[in-house]
């Protein structure tokens, strides 16, 4: 932000501030600052009420209409804005799964689960969770997507565009046990077994539990996990105190990489060579069979393990009528290692060797706020901070031709070790906002601002990866909002957002780069930012809900890493600052109730996002300017039909997503495609003590 821009922001807080107190403070849960999606009276498609595009979803209605154990984030595609990739039908297999909202991909996104920050959930993650590993699906009680930008509150050093909050249910008031079992094609079998204690003088608890397996639906190899929740609820007269605990435990076997070449040679139904030992070692020494031609078609097995422990408390102390504090504190630990069985290095038996990627990460982390009402105003300032250690390393180990590595487990002691860092990063994130309420809560308008700074600190113990330190830091990224209700059933609503994304440790971050390449680029390298601004209207009447929302976004500095080698290989890549994207879009939303038995919804988006820079690849200059963002369809559509009556229901979703490139010279492109899902179900009622 320019100096001017900042004396222009802090002139209008001024102006806000001085505002005369008559109108009463608004501490609903319209607040954007004090934003639960886990006490929501009413879950709203269109997100009424709030400040900025943000909707909610009800997942216990969302998760009837899926099979058991579907990723919550999977559901998120039916949000405007949304496109979602993955390889499997739960949305849960973590080396496919791809989102990406108006234009920024998965690791310049934000997600939260009950506040606990999960990073941004890519596969070689090094500050966080995947979803699908920190809450078993039917323990998520809700989902609040912001589509633009976040609440300021929001603990995520990596949400330039969109953030994503989960929230679980909380404890049953009364005793219960639930069990389901699912199973299905693949050898799929699933089992749910859950217990609340129901409440006790202001405690209640539950303990939940998963087991799921499933073969792939192409090629050898299984997907499994174990995991387990807990979670207590001590509400006293003054206070409210909560605990989580989760594990996972997760072991899946990958589907082969296809590039559009491979797949149009080898068909939808190529896989790697697992459980065929014998044709994987004839490949390695280049005696091929059937269509494959080169040794990177296929490997024997490729697969992935993470292991995660998590636990959080959470403090609720209203300090008066008018103040209140609240505390979250957490503990997270990962150990996880991606397996590949390469033909790149032969072990002294057999020409292939297993190659691991092996992460660990172990964080605490503190977030304490205080709210304070006077008047007109709500005020909400709080900080967080985290301390991360983040171990990464490249591995080989030698395999017997006696013996296909066909067992998922983690390997110790290798053959060769070939780079081995250690990133310590401390976060410190912190923001002020003032919910000012207007002409009897018809106006609201939210102004503030957070800071951030976050510090790397990596040490190469072995090889050739960099080591050094690296800071992103920005004291003043301020945000305004403002909904104005001009009728009982519609309002319209502006936001305007500034965001700084830090930079990534581990294996795809800036100091994957070599030592010699880091030291050249390290004093002048920028973070990302984003600036985003949108305008919208919503409406809200008894046989329908409709929203549209116009926006625009400007990303500088978007950084790259440039691979110098194919990805089994491993060498250390490149990474450079290639400029500017900018992007515009609108989003339309319109759910029609035409009874209490039958709703049709609808989400419609249109987003174009350009690159603005050429950039250099070593000396070869790339002409990305003008053309499309990877991975970003232009148009999503999402049409969803509900019937229910009496104990029946039934429901019909078509998702549309258009063509998307997958180069930067726009070379290249998937397909536009149509995905449909239809469910049906009939609830048995009660029959002794058995209910639903």
């Amino acid at each position: 932000m320019k100096p001017m821009h900042k004396v222009l922001f802090a002139s209008i807080w001024i102006a806000l501030g001085a505002l005369p107190a008559q109108a009463r403070a608004n501490t609903d849960a319209d607040s954007d600052a004090d934003s639960n999606a886990s006490m929501l009276d009413e879950i709203s498609v269109i997100g009424r009420g709030q400040t900025r595009q943000v909707q909610q979803l009800d997942m216990v209605l969302e998760m009837q209409k899926q099979p058991a154990g579907t990723s919550p984030l999977k559901l998120l595609a039916k949000l405007p804005g949304v496109s979602f990739q993955s390889a499997d039908p739960f949305g849960n297999y973590e080396w496919s799964t791809r989102i990406a909202i108006r234009g920024f991909n998965q690791n310049q996104l934000g997600f939260t689960l009950d506040g606990i920050p999960l990073g941004d959930m890519s596969y070689g993650n090094h500050n966080g969770l995947h979803v699908s590993r920190a809450v078993i699906s039917e323990n998520v009680a809700s989902v609040e997507l912001a589509q633009g930008a976040g609440a300021i509150s929001t603990a995520s050093t990596s949400n330039l565009g969109g953030t994503a909050q989960f929230f679980t249910r909380d404890p049953e008031l009364e005793y219960a046990v639930r069990v389901a079992q699912s199973v299905g094609s693949d050898s799929a079998q699933r089992t749910y077994l859950s217990m609340d204690s129901g409440d006790h003088g202001g405690f209640s608890s539950y303990l939940s539990g998963v087991f799921a397996d499933t073969d792939k639906w192409k090629g050898g190899g299984d997907q499994e996990q174990w995991q387990f929740n807990g979670k207590g609820v001590y509400q006293a007269e003054d206070f409210k105190l909560s605990g989580y605990l989760a594990t996972s435990r997760r072991e899946e076997f990958d589907y082969a990489d296809l590039s559009l070449e491979s797949q149009r040679r080898l068909g939808w139904d190529w896989d790697n060579y697992q459980p065929d030992w014998q044709r994987a070692i004839d490949a390695a020494q280049g005696r091929f069979l059937g269509p494959a031609n080169n040794l990177d078609d296929a490997y024997y097995t490729a697969r992935g393990l993470r292991d995660d422990d998590l636990v959080s408390v959470s403090l609720d102390l209203p300090l008066s009528d008018s103040v209140g504090f609240q505390m979250l504190g957490y503990y997270h630990r990962n150990e996880g290692q991606g397996h590949w069985a390469t033909p790149y290095r032969a072990s002294p038996t057999v020409p292939i060797s297993l190659r691991t990627t092996e992460y660990d990460i172990e964080r605490v982390g503190y977030q304490p706020k205080i709210n304070f009402q006077s008047g007109a105003h709500n005020f909400e300032a709080g900080f967080w901070f985290e301390k991360s250690v983040h171990g990464l390393q490249r591995n080989f180990y030698d395999l017997n031709r006696n013996s296909p590595p066909d067992r998922a487990f983690f390997y110790r002691d290798p053959d060769l070790r070939v780079f081995r860092q250690r990133f310590d990063t401390d976060t410190l994130s912190y923001y002020l906002n003032d919910r000012i309420d207007l002409l009897d809560g018809a106006l609201a308008i939210d102004v503030g601002f957070k800071g951030s700074d976050v510090d790397i600190d990596a040490v190469n113990q072995i090889g050739t990866r960099a080591g050094g330190e690296l800071e992103a830091k920005d004291s003043f990224q301020p945000q305004i909002a403002t909904r104005f209700s001009f009728t009982d059933n519609e309002e319209l609503f502006a936001s305007y957002t500034e965001n700084m994304a830090a930079f990534r440790p581990g294996v795809s971050g800036p100091f994957s780069a070599s030592q010699a390449a880091f030291n050249l680029f390290a004093n002048t390298l920028e973070p990302e930012t984003s600036d985003t601004f949108e305008f919208g209207l919503r409406s809200e009447r008894d046989r329908y809900q409709a929203s549209l929302v116009l926006y625009t976004v400007r990303f500088d500095n978007r950084l790259l890493t440039i691979a110098r080698c194919a990805g089994i290989v491993g060498c250390p890549s490149s990474f450079a600052n290639v400029g500017e994207v900018r992007t515009n879009g609108a989003e339309a939303t319109v759910s029609f109730r035409f009874s209490e038995s039958l709703n049709w919804y609808n989400a419609i988006s249109y987003n174009d996002s350009e690159y603005r820079s050429d950039y250099l690849d070593g000396e070869t200059r790339v002409l990305a300017e003008g053309k499309k963002v990877v991975g970003t369809p232009e148009v999503l559509y999402t049409s969803d039909l509900s019937y229910t009556a009496g104990a029946f229901s039934a429901n019909l979703l078509g998702q549309f997503t258009d063509e998307r490139f997958i180069t930067y010279l726009n070379d290249s492109k998937v397909d536009s495609y149509w995905l449909w899902n239809a469910s049906a179900s009939y609830n048995l009622g009660d029959f002794s003590a058995l209910k639903d």
